[in-house]
């Protein structure tokens, strides 16, 4: 590595620290604020509610933001042997499991997957549990995964028991678990079936597909920032355990899609807060995937194109950032735009349906935090090359 090259790692890794403690400092709590060796992400900063109030103490804890937060301690474990990140990655998952009354699981299989590729993280890159709890919790959830096929139906997996909405946000993650908790097959044909039934004359992703009574198919036809993202994933994966060329082409042809349509001024568009809040930042995390475990020498221009994306998007999140009281950086919803310091007035992030609605200042969102956390780690991954399967998976 050369002189110039490290410092600018050294910039990269400065900045995905200081994103980390600043959720840290605002976000991460003991459950109850007492429970020892425990963690969990409040959603909202400043908080909603004064402390022991109603609101407070029945406020939702949204599942899934825990799972990439898990996923964002991790990165900062990796990438800068970070003892902190790594002791609150367990600590939030033992929060999580306790907030969920004892659980991995929920009715959600969109919620369970991302679940499960945090876990299969954490016992991939921070070490198998002695006592056997996360693997076989990794386990459970990829079994769900297996288990919720349904051809006969259609599908794929549907986004939550209840219901026949095959969609993107459960499939994709679902195919990357399955990859890494050595259901290859399934995984393949996970991949598979997103590629021939979500895919938009455009070259983007669907949100998914609706099987209705009678076997009658509808597309849902919106597109989402973390739809094209799960895609790159799921067709990296499928790619590395085939080799077949098929994925690298579709990897080809979602980056033009991405480009063409996603991406403003070199920066990955804004989905505002709440759920969306999240969903730039999984793009730039399967993005950054393109860039580092694709092969040398394969699918150079993939990477390059995936790697400037995430470059440049982390440039403008961090040009763009303001500062809290305590000098920590806070980070716009809208890569592009000033962020904005949110000072408790308005509406918080509150549940609509089965999705979270932004606050009135979407900065308040943990999710928006997270998001792009998980973007200036992805800058120093790319730049790294810190390939995702430098050690293989630990499960029997």
């Amino acid at each position: 590595m050369t002189r110039e090259s490290k410092s600018q790692v050294d910039l990269l890794q400065a900045r995905a620290g200081a994103a980390q403690a600043a959720i840290a400092s605002r976000h991460l709590r003991r459950i109850g604020k007492w429970v020892p060796g425990t963690r969990i992400g409040q959603v909202a900063w400043p908080p909603v509610g004064r402390p022991l109030s109603k609101e407070r103490l029945t406020g939702s804890w949204n599942y899934w933001w825990q799972a990439h937060l898990v996923e964002l301690l991790v990165d900062g474990a990796i990438h800068r042997d970070d003892a902190r990140c790594a002791a609150d990655a367990l600590a939030l998952l033992r929060g999580i499991r306790i907030r969920n009354i004892g659980k991995w699981t929920n009715n959600y299989y969109d919620d369970m997957a991302w679940l499960g590729l945090a876990i299969e993280r954490v016992e991939r890159h921070l070490g198998p549990s002695l006592l056997s709890t996360r693997r076989r919790a990794v386990r459970k959830l990829s079994d769900r995964m297996y288990q919720a096929w349904s051809p006969e139906l259609g599908g794929g997996i549907p986004w939550r028991t209840t219901d026949t909405f095959f969609n993107a946000p459960a499939n994709g993650p679902a195919a990357i678990l399955l990859a890494r908790t050595r259901h290859e097959g399934r995984s393949v044909a996970m991949t598979d079936w997103l590629n021939r039934e979500l895919s938009l004359p455009s070259g983007l992703i669907a949100d998914g597909l609706w099987i209705r009574p009678g076997g009658n198919r509808e597309l849902d036809t919106a597109v989402f920032t973390y739809c094209q993202g799960v895609g790159l994933g799921a067709a990296v994966e499928a790619h590395r355990i085939t080799g077949a060329d098929v994925y690298l082409e579709q990897i080809g042809t979602l980056l033009d899609a991405i480009d063409k349509h996603l991406i403003i001024d070199g920066v990955i568009k804004s989905a505002g807060g709440g759920d969306g809040g999240l969903f730039a930042g999984i793009l730039a995390r399967y993005l950054a995937l393109v860039a580092t475990d694709l092969r040398d020498g394969v699918a150079d221009s993939l990477r390059a194109r995936a790697s400037q994306i995430v470059l440049t998007s982390a440039e403008a999140a961090w040009d763009h950032r303001a500062t809290d009281p305590e000098g920590l950086p806070v980070f716009g919803h809208n890569w592009r735009l000033d962020a904005v310091v949110p000072d408790g007035t308005g509406t918080a992030a509150r549940k609509f349906g089965g999705a979270v609605a932004a606050s009135s200042i979407p900065e308040r969102d943990l999710s928006v935090q997270i998001s792009a956390g998980i973007l200036l780690e992805a800058a120093v991954s790319v730049t790294n090359r810190s390939s995702e399967h430098t050690y293989s998976a630990t499960l029997d």
